[in-house]
């Protein structure tokens, strides 16, 4: 497995770029990290601009959604067999 960088060293080595104007390959450098890296980096902040590097272990906004509602339908599928069980024994014990 590679190198771990944290969120924060990362928004500031784009910052460092975005700020000084100075080219990806020397900010790279003095960081000590690949320039091809870092181009990830960016284009992950300009794509995910709210919420870049969500962290080990948590998710990104469109995926935590996504996660939410599939259990959602999940429980809402669940909840649709018992109510069929339960409308079954009710009709045969209308008599």
């Amino acid at each position: 497995m590679g190198k771990y960088y944290t969120p924060d060293f990362k928004l500031e080595a784009v910052k460092r770029v975005q700020r000084t104007g100075e080219p990806v390959s020397k900010v790279a450098e003095e960081l000590g990290i690949n320039p091809n890296t870092l181009h990830g980096w960016m284009k992950r902040i300009r794509e995910h601009p709210e919420g870049p590097f969500p962290g080990s272990g948590k998710l990104s906004p469109e995926d935590d959604r996504l996660r939410k509602l599939e259990r959602e339908n999940r429980d809402l599928r669940e909840e649709v067999e018992i109510l069929k069980k339960a409308a079954v024994y009710f009709a045969k014990n209308q008599k």
